[in-house]
This record gives C-alpha cells, sequence and structure tokens, in this order.
C-alpha cells in the first residue's frame, strides 16, 4: 500500500519539505492514513495526521464530521497539500482549505480500485483536451434510445476536469477517476432523462432495475416517474431533505476512464464499499447529476446530491457529437483502440 501510495504523491508531485495533511475520522481508512503518511515521509515531505471524531449523522459533503471545527481547518489550510479521507467534496469547508492555497486529493475507494485506476500523464492530456472542448460549449444535448432528450444551455460555470492526480495550488481532484463536468446556467436544463436498466443510482450503490423517466423544466426536476424499488428510493430520498433546491439539476459530463468497470459494483466483494468512481469515470458515459452546484461556482448548497452515470448515451457539444452511444469520438479524447 505505501509503495502505490507514493506513486500517486510522485504524480501529484509531492517535494521534500512539504507540507501534506492527512484528514481521516475516528479509524475509519486508517491503513490509508498511516500508508500516506509513511509514503509522504519517503519523499521528504512534512506530513501532519489531522484525525477528528466521526459525528453521528454525518455524511459526504456539506454533512461532513468537519462542520465547525475551526481548529482542524484552520491547521489543514496551512498544508500545502491535503488527503480528504472524509468526503468534503460540495462542501463550504473544501472551498475555504482550497481558497487558501491547499492542493486537495479524495480518496475513498477500496484499494484493487485505486491501484486498478492509477491514473497517467497521458489520461490528464486527454482530460485537459476535453475541457478545452467544453469550455467553448454553449449548448450540450444528450440523447439516449431509452428516451432521453435533453439540453443543457452552457457558458456560466466553469469545467472541472478529473485525472485522479493533483500537482497545483488550490486544485481538488479525486483517485481514481478520469473525466469532466460543468453546470448549466440556473434556468438552462430542460426536458427528459430516461434513468434505463442497468444504469447506476448514487449513493444508493445500486444498478436500476426498470426505467426511472424525470422530466426537467427550467432547471429543475418537476416529475420524477416509474423506477420500481429504485424510482420509490430516488422520490423519498429527495423527499425527505425539505429543500426545494434537491431537485435543481447539477453537473454533467462524460466519462474517459479507459480503466473503469461498469460491473465492478456488483460483481466484486469490494463492490459493496466502493463510493463508484468506476462508474463516474466510465470510458463513454454520460453523468448526470441533481443537487448542489457550488463545485462549479453556482450558489446552491443544499445537501441532497444525487450522481447518476448513464451508459449508451449520446452527447452533442453545439451540435458536434462528441459521444455516440457511449463511443468518443474527437480524437483528442479517445483511447487507441476504443
Amino acid at each position: 500500500m505505501v509503495a502505490l501510495f507514493r506513486q500517486e504523491l510522485e504524480l501529484c508531485k509531492v517535494k521534500p519539505g512539504e507540507r501534506i495533511g492527512v484528514l481521516s475520522e475516528d479509524r475509519i481508512r486508517i491503513d490509508y492514513a498511516e500508508a500516506f503518511l509513511a509514503a509522504a515521509e519517503e519523499l521528504g515531505a512534512d506530513p501532519v495526521h489531522v484525525n477528528i471524531r466521526k459525528r453521528k449523522g454525518s455524511f459526504f459533503g456539506p454533512g461532513n464530521s468537519l462542520r465547525g471545527r475551526q481548529a482542524a481547518i484552520d491547521t489543514l489550510k496551512t498544508m500545502d497539500m491535503v488527503i480528504d479521507m472524509i468526503g468534503l467534496l460540495w462542501s463550504q469547508e473544501q472551498t475555504e482549505i482550497t481558497d487558501a492555497g491547499p492542493r486537495m486529493l479524495l480518496v475513498l475507494e477500496p484499494i484493487d480500485v485505486l491501484s486498478r485506476m492509477l491514473s497517467s500523464p497521458e489520461s490528464r492530456r486527454r482530460v485537459e483536451a476535453a475541457v478545452g472542448v467544453l469550455r467553448t460549449g454553449r449548448e450540450l444535448r444528450v440523447t439516449s434510445p431509452g428516451g432521453t432528450d435533453v439540453t443543457y444551455r452552457l457558458g456560466q460555470y466553469r469545467v472541472v476536469g478529473q485525472y485522479g492526480y493533483t500537482d497545483e495550488p488550490g486544485r481538488w481532484d479525486a483517485w481514481p477517476g478520469s473525466f469532466l463536468w460543468t453546470g448549466a446556467e440556473e434556468d438552462g436544463v430542460d426536458g427528459t432523462v430516461v434513468i434505463d436498466s442497468g444504469d447506476m443510482l448514487l449513493p444508493f450503490m445500486r444498478y436500476v432495475s426498470s426505467p426511472i423517466t424525470l422530466t426537467i423544466k427550467a432547471g429543475y426536476i418537476t416529475e420524477i416517474s416509474g423506477g420500481g424499488t429504485e424510482g420509490v428510493l430516488m422520490r423519498d430520498f429527495m423527499q425527505s431533505f425539505n429543500d426545494p433546491k434537491a431537485y435543481a439539476v447539477s453537473h454533467i459530463g462524460w466519462g474517459l476512464d479507459e480503466k473503469a468497470s461498469w460491473t465492478y459494483m456488483g460483481t466484486t466483494p469490494d463492490g459493496a464499499h466502493t463510493v463508484g468512481q468506476d462508474g463516474r469515470a466510465y470510458y463513454g458515459n454520460v453523468l448526470f447529476s441533481t443537487g448542489p452546484n457550488t463545485e462549479v461556482g453556482g450558489t446552491n448548497h443544499t445537501e441532497c446530491h444525487l450522481d447518476i452515470p448513464l451508459k449508451g448515451c449520446s452527447l452533442y457539444l453545439d451540435g458536434q457529437p462528441i459521444v455516440e452511444t457511449g463511443v468518443v469520438i474527437p480524437e483528442a479524447m479517445r483511447v487507441a483502440g476504443r
């Protein structure tokens, strides 16, 4: 584990003397924390373990255990790099820390996923090529054989590229996963999204057994129909937050990670412990999401967030095909032989 984590830190260009903050809670992923501390020391860095108590009812993102713990936040703000093993994404705490300068890496997946999907400069090149294209786009359309036909009006918010490591001050990334995403204008999403059989519903970590149809008007989901068990779960989960902003459409993008497995979550023992990066990053997918949009520069801080990887869709940017029925089209984004 130490050797693998050292490889990751080398991708992040950790240098002698850099202060590396390793954030964990209770005994959760304590083996990861110890391995990161050892790997950082091998590289001559100065690692600090910030271990906090996990609060009852805390959860990934805005509901994280770091909320209100200003001493820990202030310590992390003094680091050159922070390894996040509790899940700060979509939180004000993450923004406060990265705005102070540290680069941040989210690490939550089982060790076999981290190893299989270890990134490379080539993955970064393809993601950055895609980011350059998406930044120029003003209309994004997604269709599918199952009935999806939804349009996003772009240009208001930034594009986020992920390639599984970070070596720039203030930049966030997650290990593993190579993909990219952005958000539409606040009222700029209209159409229908069909979450088809075999698509993923995260954070439930389930494959959908029968289609769920979402009707979207002016950036908000106005109707959720069908879906059997997964449809009930989705409706009840979103309703439980008692927050109209839970129904806002969040980010949209596509996957570029040829090492990701669509079936991992359902076919391996560690699939029960995944957070779903295989699905989010899967090569040629479309990643649809709901809820907060703060990571792209928006103001929706709702605690209700769903990531929904869709397989076999087509995605067009200003009318030009980027993904056609799950096949990545632009040469600069493609993996040889795919």
